[in-house]
């Protein structure tokens, strides 16, 4: 019991060290990765927090929902367009990595023919996590995104089955070539066809249940399911995982709701970001420097070797697809052969050595956690400077010019609250503030009038910042009806209705708002005051004009559906919906005074038919008689 209580509180621990370290990166502008493995190192340094990682608990545990997130959301379309080269890059690369890496250390250090060639298979695996999240933040051309992300996936696969039969080779000193081929096919294939039929038979039973808890528990299943079962079979787990999230997350998704569609996605995305801060705040624990400095010529030389191999296979197998297929430029090479991170999968293999190995078992072990540390602190941190180099992401000087104005528009925005701010409190006089206010008004309001012609000269970006916002307007909506649904004034039955209308609009994106004409309606919300003459009053004694709708009333952190016995109170945050023309009058006739005659008489003198205009005509008919 013990045990497993420290257990659970060293992982609520690394956890929180995860979440402050993610809170971190964001001001530092550091590789979240990155950040977490010099975490580690930290924690291992100065603290007697331990943990041991073991090939078991890499393999069965953080690698089944890394890939199967990975290869969730990869689109099997643009795989498919760049098979060829990923094929390329994922098998006959690992293959030529593991040759060469074990040439280089033959040549270099003391190592034996067969302990070089298990060291090449056991570094040969990519794990460019960090790099694939940088990709997804500076917005890289997809297809080298999917190049990149693609080529890891499958070599991760093709790298165990290949260490293992390496490692038969160095424990035994005999190696068929031909048993080997088989060998390989034979798991290799076999793992693929398990994954793929379970992902089929998944996808099958998720298209016949509308239950987002129920449909995401079955992915989890599969995850770890299809890993679990081929291992059973001594086949590729990696691979089941590959094939089986491939096929779950480009057939399952058709037969899924919006709500299940988004619900998943948000939830894989979260097991990846719990197993990716794990497994690397771990390998941050599981260094230990002084071996890494007393064996660092056979770091430096393993250093030298996985650089080497990467750069000949990248440049050589890119040269054949330029060849054969869609050529790849050349600018794409020089960030795929950078990309070439180790991480998890290496660190997995390192560990599984056995003890038979004797000496060389440890002296693998010291120079695998010294290439993925290099990887991870060098290469990891200029890829971004890189890409920028290589000017593979190019933008318009529309977009700097918008970036630029709207961020001006945006300070000045920011300038003008502070201003108020200080005014309020009595640090700045009436004077000087009413000054200050129209010099911003001023300048915001040419500032503003500049964003909106550069977004009408450029429709992409106004499409974008429409897109943007429509899916933030979308979220505002299912977070408030959450919200009701918390607060026990709608029922779940119509919380599920209303939010599944959400996420349909969600899924489908961005739809063209109706112009200027076509609308004539607005939202206003208005704070009651204490003097207001409908305080006290119930809804139905107001008499709002038939131009306005009451949508809601906010009465401090409770949101009332509004009925006509319902009273208004002091403080109330009153939200209508109402005729453009008649807002500024609404508003006015909700704050005014008790006994004020202005705000409804002057809709009242302008619509025929509102409750209150009725009540004004019959009040001076009676004054008349």
């Amino acid at each position: 019991m013990d045990q497993f209580l420290n257990t659970e509180i060293l992982i609520i621990i690394l956890l929180l060290i995860a979440s402050l370290v993610g809170m971190l990166v964001r001001r530092f502008r550091v590789p979240y990765t990155v950040a977490l493995v010099i975490a580690g190192l930290l924690i291992a340094s100065q603290s007697a927090l331990k943990f041991e990682l073991t090939s078991e608990l890499i393999l069965a545990l953080f690698v089944p929902p890394l890939v199967f997130e990975a290869a969730f959301h990869l689109n099997f379309r643009e795989m498919r367009r760049n098979l060829a080269a990923i094929l390329l890059l994922a098998v006959p690369g690992v293959i030529l990595n593991t040759l060469i890496i074990g040439g280089v250390l033959l040549l270099g250090t003391h190592l034996g023919l067969p302990i070089a060639l298990l060291f090449g298979t056991l570094i040969a695996a990519t794990d460019p996590v960090s790099v694939v999240a940088l990709f997804r933040t500076l917005g890289v051309p997809k297809r080298l995104a999917v190049l990149v992300e693609g080529e890891s996936l499958f070599n991760d696969g093709t790298a165990i089955v290949i260490f293992n039969l390496m490692l038969a080779f160095a424990l035994t000193g005999n190696f068929n070539l031909a048993n080997g081929i088989i060998n390989f096919l034979f798991v290799s294939a076999g793992g693929i066809v398990i994954g793929l039929v379970l992902g089929w038979i998944i996808s099958q039973l998720i298209a016949r249940v509308d239950d987002y808890l129920i449909e995401t528990t079955l992915t989890t299943v599969l995850a770890f399911g299809s890993y679990l079962v081929a291992e059973q079979f001594h086949l590729s787990g990696v691979l089941a995982v590959v094939a089986a999230g491939l096929v779950n997350g480009n057939i399952g998704p058709q037969g899924m709701s919006p709500t299940t569609r988004i619900v998943l996605y948000n939830f894989w995305e979260y097991v990846a970001f719990l197993a990716n801060s794990l497994i690397f705040l771990l390998i941050g624990m599981q260094v230990n420097i002084p071996f890494l400095i007393s064996a660092w010529q056979s770091i430096a030389w393993a250093i030298l070797a996985v650089l080497l191999a990467r750069s000949i296979v990248v440049y050589g197998l890119s040269w054949l697809v330029n060849r054969f297929s869609e050529p790849i430029p050349i600018s794409w090479q020089h960030v795929i052969n950078w990309s070439g991170l180790r991480g998890a999968i290496s660190l997995a293999l390192a560990l599984s050595l056995p003890a038979s190995l004797g000496n060389d078992r440890d002296l693998l072990r010291v120079m695998a956690f010294g290439v993925v540390l290099f990887t991870l602190l060098i290469q990891s941190t200029t890829m971004s400077s890189l890409i920028r180099r290589l000017h593979i992401i190019t933008r318009s000087e529309v977009q700097v010019e918008y970036e630029m104005r709207h961020a001006r528009l945006t300070s000045l925005r920011s300038a003008d609250a502070s201003l108020d701010r200080l005014h309020n409190q009595g640090l700045l006089s009436t004077h000087s503030w009413e000054k200050l206010k129209k010099s911003i008004s001023v300048e915001a309001a040419s500032l503003a009038e500049a964003v909106h012609d550069l977004l009408l000269s450029d429709p992409a970006l106004e499409s974008e910042e429409l897109n943007t916002g429509w899916r933030e307007r979308l979220r505002a909506q299912r977070s408030a009806l959450l919200g009701l649904r918390r607060d026990g004034v709608i029922s779940d039955e119509v919380f599920e209705k209303l939010t599944a209308e959400v996420d349909s609009q969600l899924s489908e994106g961005y739809q063209p708002l109706p112009t200027e004409e076509e609308t004539n309606t607005q939202f206003i919300e208005v704070t009651i005051p204490p003097d207001s003459n409908v305080v006290g009053k119930a809804i139905a004694e107001i008499g709002i004009p038939r131009t306005a709708v009451l949508v809601s009333i906010r009465r401090k952190k409770e949101t009332i559906i509004p009925r006509g016995d319902i009273q208004i109170q002091t403080g109330d945050v009153v939200t209508l919906l109402c005729d453009r023309k008649y807002a500024a009058s609404v508003r006015e006739a909700l704050l005014s005074p008790e006994g004020s005659t202005s705000g409804y008489q002057e809709i009242s003198a302008e619509i025929n038919g509102s409750p209150m205009a009725e009540k004004n005509e019959s009040g001076n008919e009676d004054e008349e008689n």
